[in-house]
């Protein structure tokens, strides 16, 4: 893994009730952050709802927390996982402040990834990701990702379509 010797190490937990409230606290200190990017559960009864979808067999989520301090950093979740000939899913992530920045949601996509390709067995992953949001476009390409395509009005965020860039990466590509 390439990283600064100073920057922290970062681990995956699981997404539990235990973390509902440093949950909740990070998405308020991220709000403008994540304006017009990322809608994060933001209430207790839609994080209860998040935790209850990731028990679908097509969904994965992880916090990605400072291994010392235990601090929430962000969010990796792995989406619409669809098996058989396919062996796909959508990535999808954001980071909290203070964290972002600082190269500490690279470390956890890293390991989100190897695990989907490694232990899901999983073939392919895609980001989707807006033109503007220019870090995110830098961090999947440093990973490995390739762009694939636009897509215009592609999802709807913060009650407004908006555009996204289509970045994926094949288990074969991952180093």
């Amino acid at each position: 893994m390439n990283r600064r010797p100073d920057t922290p190490v970062v681990t995956l937990q699981k997404p539990a009730l235990r973390h509902e409230a440093p949950f909740l606290q990070a998405v308020r200190r991220s709000r403008t952050l994540h304006r017009g990017f990322a809608s994060p559960p933001a209430s207790s009864d839609a994080y209860r709802q998040y935790l209850k979808s990731l028990r679908r067999e097509n969904r994965l989520g992880f916090l990605v927390t400072l291994e010392d301090a235990g601090e929430l950093v962000g969010v990796v979740n792995v989406n619409e996982i669809v098996r058989g000939v396919f062996q796909s899913a959508y990535l999808g992530y954001y980071a909290f402040v203070p964290h972002a920045g600082q190269g500490l949601m690279r470390q956890g996509l890293r390991r989100v990834i190897g695990r989907c390709f490694r232990d899901e067995k999983l073939h392919r992953l895609e980001a989707n990701i807006q033109p503007e949001n220019e870090r995110s476009l830098a961090l999947v390409a440093a990973l490995g990702f390739a762009k694939e395509g636009y897509s215009p009005r592609y999802l709807k965020i913060g009650g407004k379509w908006r555009d996204h860039e289509r970045w994926a990466i094949r288990s074969e590509q991952w180093r």
